[in-house]
């Protein structure tokens, strides 16, 4: 049997990064992906020449944006324009983003406007640890006074999150999100499974036997320490060190007793992020105006992914057609028609006529964003490793310790691997 140093459990993009990590270490590391292909929710699905992510998906320019250009990655795209428009009532008013739209804007009174311009100021120097203690909700109510600039930033902190949860949502990790989407954000040309595809050569040439089709039905330890992982059919992999990047639930299922580790905190505490996506390729867009919508009184976004940027637009068809993705952030109950249809008459109000140019279409009634965030219900922050197991580590978008999305998989691949190497610094490439 062989042995390998590092076993990864999951072949999305914490699993990936973990493994070329840990590969660049000098490891012998192994992934394990159930399905037939890797890359997790940041596969690209084409249909009718366009390029549908599950979702639409931006990158922020965070630790994950970071870590891919240390890693050499392309990560080829376009950055969208800051022009945005404001749902309130069925009516599109612009948010003021510009000196244009903030003077000529009548979505918030003169006051709102200075508040806003205030607050985008401060947000991009501020420390906003010291508000991890807090809500949304309390720190929106408590430091914003005008009622639709509330309404604004509720909005804000929605698009840059996918949290739908004020009243959960600890305001320091969101704030700071908010902080790296003023720094800019990418749409990737052909989709993130661009990122996946360049994640899987990086990791073929460090070496990384990678493995797809392969269901893990345990992690088998023995005295308190990781000893090899059992797969469907019965064959054993002999590995001094996994890291499991499947969901929590999933992770506490795989582990033998795991009641009796934290892995059993971390799956009660989990409450994960769901969002509806419609996705639409249109040939020409009816209202090329609307590019960006916030909505303020309903909890959905809109956004042209392909629009006109500098110095070019985003790729995202083989044929020019224009990508049009839009959300509703998800509260504890669902209805996915009533999702949908309301998806539909934002479209109808920003693009009318877009039926008329349809090419291809793609609907998420619930698609997980994140298995877990950081909430005021958190007892503790999740891993890097299983204290009651050695060898036994976590990574993945809930193994977050502030981070957000995809940072969030990235930065908990980093402390994983840096804690299995017994390192106490973050690896450094």
């Amino acid at each position: 049997m062989t042995k390998y140093e590092v076993a990864i459990v999951g072949g999305g993009i914490a699993g990936l990064t973990a493994a070329i990590y840990a590969a660049k270490a000098g490891k012998r590391t192994i992934v394990l992906e159930q399905q037939k292909q890797l890359g997790g929710r940041a596969i690209t699905n084409k249909k009718q020449g366009v390029y549908f992510n599950l979702g639409g998906h931006a990158l922020y320019k965070g630790e994950a944006y970071e870590a891919f250009r240390e890693l050499g990655l392309r990560l080829e795209g376009s950055t969208p324009s800051i022009d945005a428009y404001g749902l309130w009532k069925e009516q599109l008013l612009p948010i003021p983003t510009n000196i244009s739209s903030f003077l000529q804007t009548s979505l918030l009174s003169w006051g709102g406007k200075l508040d806003l311009a205030k607050w985008f100021i401060k947000l991009g120097k501020m420390d906003t640890s010291v508000w991890n203690q807090i809500s949304i909700r309390d720190w929106i109510e408590t430091q914003l006074h005008d009622p639709m600039l509330r309404n604004v930033f509720y909005a804000l902190l929605r698009t840059s999150t996918y949290v739908f949860a004020p009243e959960l949502h600890a305001a320091g990790p969101a704030l700071k999100q908010m902080q790296r989407s003023l720094k800019g954000v990418l749409y990737l040309d052909k989709g993130w499974g661009t990122i996946v595809e360049e994640l899987h050569e990086l990791a073929i040439q460090q070496g990384v036997e990678l493995v797809t089709g392969c269901k893990v039905v345990a992690v088998e330890h023995q005295d308190q320490k990781v000893q090899s992982i059992l797969c469907e059919g019965g064959n054993r992999i002999e590995a001094s060190n996994v890291i499991l990047t499947t969901p929590p639930s999933i992770s506490h299922k795989l582990v033998p007793h795991a009641d009796q580790t934290a892995l059993d905190t971390w799956n009660k505490q989990a409450i994960p992020v769901t969002v509806a996506c419609l996705d639409v390729g249109l040939r020409q867009l009816p209202n090329p105006k609307h590019q960006f919508i916030y909505g303020l009184d309903q909890p959905i976004f809109f956004t042209h992914q392909s629009r006109e940027g500098k110095p070019r637009p985003a790729i995202l068809s083989d044929n020019g057609t224009q990508v049009i993705s839009l959300f509703k952030y998800q509260g504890p109950q669902t209805d996915a028609a009533k999702d949908e249809s309301e998806l539909e008459q934002v479209l109808d109000v920003a693009q009318p006529g877009w039926q008329n140019e349809l090419v291809a279409r793609q609907f998420l009634p619930k698609m997980t964003v994140v298995h877990d965030f950081p909430h005021m219900k958190r007892l503790e922050n999740p891993g890097p490793s299983v204290p009651e197991i050695e060898g036994l580590y976590v990574a993945g978008d809930w193994v977050s310790h502030g981070e957000l999305l995809v940072d969030a998989s990235v930065a908990s691949a980093n402390r994983a691997v840096s804690q299995l190497l017994n390192t106490r610094e973050e690896i450094k490439l």
